[in-house]
């Protein structure tokens, strides 16, 4: 007879359970490492056998938890109470379809780490979802909390793995970015603010289709304490909160690029304000911090900025704090970074830019551009970044295993624009990628890689892209 889970927490009895993790990258090892830990019997399933997964096999098995690669499976063993599965396994896959019909339950690691918080102490969750900007916001939410005295760090799909902080750190927030994979399997989060700062069509192969992928995004606000913060310019986002089953007296707040309405946080002529979080109406507005302070500055940046003030203001953070947040922050790499500007013309690595959303607006913010795109399309359509788009390229490279689905789209909709197309798949493709750039710019113009397109097919991931295009970069400005 199997352990009912649903009242589960961290003072729980923990041994009489046996559980299930489906996968053992990084969330997914932290998991069955944390289980182990407090006497779960766990198992480990896992597609994959390199060496990665054997030398974190070889970590768990010292821990006393059994691990089988190559063998996920469709099925799970005998007598399993519970099943933790990791981001990367679809919805819908044999092992959690199993799972489901045998009555098992299927948490996520937001769902562990939540349920595994010391309620007595435990940091409020400060939840940043959407299809782009996640980690730069989310960056900003932990640069303007620390600038604020507080205790606080950034987790989830940035920086340790969520369960390593709520067992082992003592803080007053966490600034938690979380991707539409991970929401799918929790229940019981309750955040004391949550923003979702765009919708636009990405992982639709993860979850079938763009309805799904919105309807997992919409699970981040449920029972959101304090603030449901939504994008005034994405009439999408603020449909969710509207949507949203949330805590009695939480606020939509909203913020924009414009001038804020009440229970906003937008500009005025240079000046970010809050109009949302005014301690006893004293005023109309509060100044958070001067547009200056955004770095590197684009309007999406700005954006971003905005959406991290709202969900600190939130929180109770001065609003010097916000400045002083703003110009403190580091951001992560691979996101509109210059790399160098040659013989007139600038050389700009947003490899992170995996989808059409993200590369649009990376395209947007330049005047002419040589356009470094391609890869892994995950079932996106290009037509409509291309539309978008056109009167801004002078040319485009393309490269990766769905590069053809771009020049289709640019042959529809561009077809005036050069195309080169570099068939190389092996190391070394990225030099003559940018060689064939630099051929084309003209002086004044931006060569951008913005792929709007996943990084596996021919890349380590899309820090690795980024790092081969900047090596590339500075080695063809020393030949």
């Amino acid at each position: 007879m199997t352990v009912d889970v649903s009242g589960f927490s961290r003072t729980s009895a923990w041994q009489n359970l046996r559980v299930v993790v489906a996968g053992i990258g990084t969330a997914g090892f932290a998991c069955a490492d944390v289980l182990a830990d407090l006497g779960a019997r766990v198992v480990v399933l896992d597609a994959g056998e390199g060496a990665a997964q054997r030398e974190r096999a070889d970590v768990l098995d010292v821990l006393g938890v059994e691990v089988v690669l190559g063998a996920l499976g469709d099925t799970l063993p005998s007598g399993i109470d519970l099943l933790v599965v990791s981001p990367g396994y679809r919805p819908s896959h044999p092992l959690i379809t199993a799972a489901q019909r045998s009555g098992v339950p299927v948490w996520g690691e937001l769902e562990l780490a939540w349920r595994l918080r010391d309620v007595t102490t435990a940091a409020e969750w400060l939840v940043v979802t959407g299809t782009n900007g996640k980690t730069t916001t989310t960056l900003m939410v932990e640069a303007m909390l620390k600038a604020d005295g507080r205790a606080a760090v950034a987790a989830g799909n940035i920086g340790n793995p969520l369960v390593y902080v709520v067992m082992h750190e003592q803080l007053d927030a966490i600034a938690l970015e979380v991707g539409a994979p991970q929401l799918p399997f929790v229940s019981s989060m309750s955040p004391q603010a949550v923003v979702c700062l765009n919708l636009a069509e990405d992982h639709v192969d993860h979850f079938g289709s763009y309805e799904q992928y919105v309807a997992a995004k919409a699970r981040a606000y449920n029972n959101t304490k304090l603030a449901a913060i939504y994008n005034v310019a994405d009439r999408a986002t603020e449909q969710l909160v509207m949507d949203a089953d949330v805590v009695e007296g939480c606020r939509a707040i909203g913020f924009t690029l414009g001038a804020p309405s009440p229970s906003m946080v937008g500009v005025v002529e240079d000046l970010i304000v809050d109009r949302a979080f005014i301690p006893n109406r004293q005023h109309e507005s509060v100044v958070l911090a001067e547009l200056s302070d955004v770095r590197p500055f684009a309007s999406h940046q700005v954006a971003n900025a905005l959406a991290a003030a709202a969900v600190v203001r939130s929180h109770g953070v001065r609003p010097e704090s916000v400045a002083l947040g703003l110009r403190n922050f580091v951001p992560a790499g691979h996101r509109i970074a210059d790399v160098a500007t040659i013989a007139g013309v600038r050389y700009v690595d947003d490899s992170k830019a995996t989808n059409c959303h993200a590369a649009q607006t990376s395209l947007l913010a330049y005047e002419k551009v040589v356009w470094v795109a391609g890869g892994l399309a995950k079932g996106q359509s290009f037509d409509e970044l291309v539309r978008r788009t056109r009167d801004h390229l002078r040319a485009v490279v393309l490269l990766g295993a769905d590069r053809a689905l771009i020049a289709e789209a640019l042959g529809r909709h561009a077809p005036d624009v050069p195309i080169v197309e570099v068939d190389r798949r092996e190391t070394g493709a990225m030099v003559e990628v940018v060689a064939a750039a630099r051929a084309l710019a003209q002086a004044g113009d931006v060569v951008l890689l913005a792929p709007g397109c996943a990084s596996w097919d021919m890349f380590r991931d899309y820090e690795d892209r980024g790092e081969q295009f900047a090596a590339a970069v500075l080695a063809g400005a020393k030949s």
